[in-house]
């Protein structure tokens, strides 16, 4: 999967995708796979018009058991969790027509599983052309569900002096004190990894607010092409609020109801 996701890099820079579809967070995920006992299949499922296995369209999926049935997501969903505010994954697609291809592709893929499957794809952005017309060809078994999200508005320098800085090598000194205030769900090591990943080819920026030796807030900030995604973090002194995030689509189907369809 890692060979998929470094050729579909080209692809994920022509659609400014979040840094949370690019490849050190993608590839952070599939080193978290590897961990555990009940390890997903990984399946990338591709649209390649280009030469030199160039993709113009990419579906990076993780399978796995949830009892008798396969549960089909995109890779990176259940990780870590992503910045709040914004949709964090993506069906790669560079043009509606090869949507379209990459529809047909997922559902192919998703129909040689044996044995029951749901597929649930979540976290995708507001008219995603892959998602409308995954829908069309799954038929009334698929179903659409919309929700607004909350960003972490970062005001910490109304409320005193901020230390911040990009440096991965001053981050380690405060490294701790985040994982220690991780966010819920999030498993410390896999956080480590994609904090240290991510600083280390200066795509994190933290902030801290000291009194005196002891840190009183701190503040991990994404930075990518949709700009800065404040990631997480905690206070005792306020400075951290809630606003308004971007509509967060889910798409979810059934083998159930694609047989029913056919």
């Amino acid at each position: 999967m890692v060979r998929e996701i470094r050729a579909a890099a080209p692809l994920m820079s022509q659609l400014s995708a979040p840094a949370t579809a690019r490849g050190p967070w993608l590839t952070a995920a599939v080193n978290a796979t590897r961990v555990g006992l009940v390890r997903p299949q990984l399946r990338a499922v591709v649209v390649e018009a280009h030469h030199q296995g160039r993709p113009s369209g990419a579906a990076l999926l993780s399978l796995r058991r949830r009892g008798a049935t396969t549960e089909v997501r995109l890779l990176g969903d259940g990780t870590a969790p992503p910045p709040p505010g914004g949709p964090p994954r993506r069906l790669l697609a560079a043009d509606p027509d090869t949507a379209g291809q990459l529809a047909a592709a997922v559902v192919a893929e998703v129909a040689t599983i044996r044995g029951p499957w749901r597929l649930a794809l979540t976290g995708l952005p507001l008219g995603d052309p892959t998602a409308a017309a995954l829908a069309a060809r799954l038929g009334t078994g698929a179903s659409f569900a919309t929700v607004r999200s909350r960003a972490l508005r970062d005001e910490l320098d109304d409320v005193g002096e901020v230390q911040r800085s990009c440096d991965a090598a001053a981050l380690e000194q405060w490294l701790p004190d985040f994982l220690d205030h991780r966010p819920a769900g999030g498993s410390r090591p896999v956080l480590r990894a994609l904090v240290r990943t991510h600083a280390a080819i200066g795509l994190l920026e933290h902030a801290v607010v000291r009194d005196g030796d002891r840190v009183v807030a701190g503040l991990l900030t994404l930075l990518g092409p949709d700009g800065r995604r404040p990631w997480w973090g905690w206070t005792e002194v306020g400075g951290l609020d809630e606003a308004p995030g971007r509509p967060l689509v889910s798409l979810t189907a059934s083998s159930a109801g694609l047989s029913r369809r056919r």
